[in-house]
Order: structure tokens, then sequence, then C-alpha cells
């Protein structure tokens, strides 16, 4: 068989969980996936650890080839990300595992890539129509804040990784300017991952918790969105209005700059669980509140999808069809 034709492993490896699969070329370009887990990175000492666990309990064909999407960036062969929990080195991958081909993509810009492959069923629409044409975007909130912006083109599409979540902060109410003000004591710099993030959602709680003069008692993402669910922390529900609300901005300001007709997919760790809220909050009118864009954003589809298997099957794509242009 062709390298086209034979299964290789693919994985997206993001801050909190690595998910690995044995892939292949599926009918009319698409992708199979012939066997799949994910694991959570704190348990294990490195990615090659997971790996050889993979391949050793999943892997029941010969594979010599890695499609490894990562968040971060490559510099001297070492991946630069300050959320994930050990450090990756390329070389080291391949010399443990015996790789004869390793090749690597953003995770967020496989997200985007693998957009083509997203059943509207899958999805829970939070604005703009059930469809669109054009450039799109996807945009995740989990360990930290990923985003990317798929171009469509006649021959494959264009896919380009953002650092928009290192970008600048920008509230929107008094309230949120009170908070940036607290977070930028001693000049200190506020990226919207600073909020917008699993973490994010920790430090806005604790921020408003220090404004209202109450004890934090609540650590971690999911314990705040079910207080806040549950309406038993008021400042719990605060936050959540205002990551939201925060959200909504955010994402119209990326659909402005790469022009999303095609639409917003919304992903990551922490939002799922808060679909429903999600879909009542303040986020839609946030997201069409930019003046005589409104009409613009009204046309952009904005939706929220599982990330399950999305960046597997997005890295195997990308991986493909780069085999396709040799």
């Amino acid at each position: 068989m062709s390298a086209l034709e034979t299964p290789f492993i693919a994985a997206d490896v993001g801050g909190t969980y690595a998910r690995i699969g044995v892939v292949r070329r599926g009918a009319g370009r698409g992708v199979d996936v012939l066997a799949y887990r994910k694991y959570l990175c704190a348990d294990y000492p490195g990615l090659a650890a997971i790996l050889r666990e993979f391949i050793s309990k999943e892997v029941h064909v010969p594979v010599d080839r890695f499609a490894l999407a990562i968040a971060g960036v490559v510099v001297d062969g070492k991946v630069i990300n300050y959320n994930l929990p050990w450090k990756v080195s390329v070389q080291e991958l391949r010399r443990d595992l015996g790789m004869r081909d390793l090749s690597l993509i953003n995770d967020f810009e496989a997200m985007a890539y693998a957009a083509r492959f997203i059943d509207p069923a899958d999805t829970l629409r939070l604005a703009g129509p059930e469809t669109g044409e054009g450039p799109l975007i996807v945009v995740g909130p989990g360990t930290g804040l990923g985003s990317a912006v798929c171009i469509p083109g006649k021959k494959r599409s264009i896919v380009l990784p953002t650092e928009a979540g290192q970008t600048s902060l920008a509230p929107g109410t008094p309230r949120e300017i009170e908070v940036l003000s607290w977070l930028s004591k001693d000049g200190a710099y506020v990226s919207h991952e600073r909020i917008l993030s699993g973490p994010g959602l920790c430090t806005l709680y604790d921020v408003l918790c220090q404004m209202r003069g109450t004890a934090s008692d609540l650590n971690t993402p999911e314990a705040i969105t079910a207080a806040a669910l549950a309406g038993s922390n008021p400042v719990a529900r605060e936050t959540l209005d205002m990551f939201c609300a925060l959200l909504g901005s955010f994402v119209g300001n990326l659909a402005m700059l790469y022009g999303a007709r095609g639409g917003v997919y919304l992903t990551g760790g922490i939002l799922p669980a808060m679909s429903e809220f999600l879909k009542q909050s303040r986020f839609v009118d946030r997201f069409l509140h930019k003046g005589n864009m409104r009409p613009f954003l009204e046309r952009v589809p904005v939706k929220l999808i599982e990330h399950g298997q999305l960046g597997v099957i997005g890295a195997a794509g990308w991986y493909l069809d780069s085999l396709d242009e040799e």
C-alpha cells in the first residue's frame, strides 16, 4: 500500500488531555479512525510515555508515521508552551518511538482543518444562520485560549494558527473595567487568556471575591460552573455571567478581523458544561454589539462543538493532504 493508504498515528495534545488515534485515509478524502483513546496528561511523565502505552494497547498493525497536533510553537525542535505539564522534544519523540516520519501542526490549526468534517447535527447553534460560506474560525477556552482561522481554497484550505488569546483584554462594562484595573496593578499585562480559559475562570472568581470582600472557596472551573448553575453562589454566578459576556466580545472581534462569514466554532474543555447557560447569557448580545458591524455579525453562524476526536481528525487530514502535494 502507498503512504496515503497505510494506517498511522495522529494525536491532539493540549494542556490537559492527549487524544490519540490510529487513522487512515477514508472515502472522499475523509479520515477513518480505527482506534482512539483520551489520556490525562498530568498522569504521565511525558508525551512519549502516553504514546508508548497507546501503541502497546491499541495499535495492532505496524506504524512508523505520526501526525501530532500540539498546543504551542516549535522552536529549535522543542515545543514552547507553558500550559503543557512537561517539555516536548521532537528529536526525542522520533528517537524514543522509532518513527520514520513525525509531522507537527498547531492544535487549533488542526481543529480548524477538521471543520470541514463537522456534522451540523453535532453542534449547538448560538447565533446566526445554520450555514455560511467563507473563512471560518475556531476558538477554544480550555487550559489556554486557542484560535485558528480556516480560509477555503479551490484545491485545499489554508489554515492559520493565531495568538489571539494573547491580545489585550478589552472590557465592555464598568464592572469589567474594575476587574481589568485589579488585574493590571503594577502595570501587569492582561491578556484575554488571563480570563477566558479554565485557569482564567478561577482567576476571575478570585478577583470578584476580593472585590466583594468574600472568601474564595471554589478553586476549579468545574466547581465554579456547578455553583453558578445551581444558583448556590452569587459570586460564581457573576463570574460565569462576565466570562460569557467577555467571550462574546472577543469572538465578535475575531469574526470581524477575519471576515468569518463561514462561521465561528466554539470548542474547548470548559464550555460543554455551561452550554445552556452560554446560550441564555449575554454572549450573543456582546458578540453582536459592534456598532455598525451588527448586520454583518448577524449573518455569521456561531456554534458550539464538542472537542472529541476533531483534533485527531484534523491532524490526520492535514498530514494526508501534505502527502498529496508531494
